[in-house]
């Protein structure tokens, strides 16, 4: 078996997925999971992804590891010139700070565009009773929250059947999603619950591309052996044989396969560097509290927030100012 694959079969990974899908069919995915806002945005003047702006807001921030997040910029039918970023979530796994962290992203975004921003969630994890709507505080009289339209993949359970004939590519995205955590260590199961959906693919008067790219995301999503992989590509050869649709060719299965190779490759870089880059943070903000505790005392809580909140830059920068500081204000006084 290739190596590269086995990580994948053992610990599933919905990362390229998700950014695929969302990617190639943004107006789709927000009429499945955010009517009212699609029936809001004039799709006739297009749309724009952002994910270098999305990355200048993010890029000092250790805000958690984000499954998928997209910015992009969109017009609505009643403003005009008027411009709305939406910024989308994915979210795999629970987190405590997730909430504060859209409410991040949503006023530093506000802050740097002047304009209204729309923070959409979708939560893809396990757990029924985890689905974070709000944040915000208040104080002294001041209100400051974000509430923000979250959509919880394991609430379409129920729907599942329902699923398999919506006409919504993204019907068949989350049916996937759900069968692959249902079938999770159980690998007959998933290479029946993947065949049956990819037969569904074949069923659809779609074209081909969107066919092949819709097929890629299940296929990425379910991972199987390799030998289970290998019968399944026979019942598809045999399927398009058979409806005389002979869509993914052996050229496109091999560029399917490396790209499933060449995406999980690239996830274990950036995840070694972020990890890489989060220790090193960490180790700056440890040595500078004990150089601050030394020179004036116990930090306060809110010194201690800032080094927690600091890029390494920051930090770096700290350091060097404690050199000569003798006040703590010196310390943290920008060059």
């Amino acid at each position: 078996m290739n190596p590269l694959l086995e990580p994948a079969v053992a610990n599933d990974d919905y990362d390229t997925p998700w950014k695929d899908a969302v990617t190639r069919y943004f107006p789709e995915f927000i009429a499945f999971y955010f009517p009212d806002a699609h029936r809001q945005i004039d799709w006739n003047r297009g749309y724009t992804f952002l994910d270098q702006e999305l990355a200048q807001i993010v890029r000092d921030a250790e805000l958690g590891k984000r499954l998928l997040d997209k910015l992009v910029q969109v017009a609505t039918h009643d403003g005009g010139e008027r411009w709305v970023y939406v910024h989308i979530e994915v979210q795999g796994g629970p987190e405590g700070d997730f909430a504060e962290r859209l409410f991040t992203y949503n006023y530093r975004l506000y802050d740097k565009y002047r304009r209204p921003i729309a923070s959409l969630a979708v939560l893809a994890d396990d757990r029924p009773h985890w689905k974070p709507q709000t944040y915000g505080y208040e104080l002294f009289g001041c209100r400051h929250y974000l509430e923000f339209p979250t959509v919880k993949l394991l609430d379409y359970q129920p729907q599942a059947q329902s699923l398999l004939v919506d006409p919504n590519p993204f019907a068949l995205v989350t049916a996937a999603h759900l069968l692959t955590q249902q079938t999770k260590g159980d690998d007959g199961q998933r290479l029946a619950a993947k065949w049956r959906l990819a037969k569904l693919l074949y069923e659809r008067n779609w074209d081909k591309q969107r066919i092949i790219d819709l097929f890629s995301v299940i296929d990425w999503m379910m991972q199987v052996p390799k030998d289970l992989q290998n019968q399944l590509w026979q019942d598809i050869e045999q399927l398009e044989r058979n409806r005389a649709m002979p869509y993914i060719t052996s050229v496109e299965r091999i560029g399917i396969e490396k790209g499933m190779q060449q995406g999980m490759r690239q996830g274990m870089q950036q995840g070694m560097q972020q990890g890489m880059q989060q220790g090193i943070r960490q180790g700056e903000s440890a040595l500078l509290e004990r150089q601050l505790t030394r020179r004036f005392g116990p930090p306060s809580a809110e010194t201690l927030a800032r080094l927690n909140a600091a890029a390494v830059e920051e930090l770096e920068q700290w350091a060097e100012n404690i050199l000569d500081a003798t006040t703590l204000e010196e310390v943290f006084k920008e060059h």
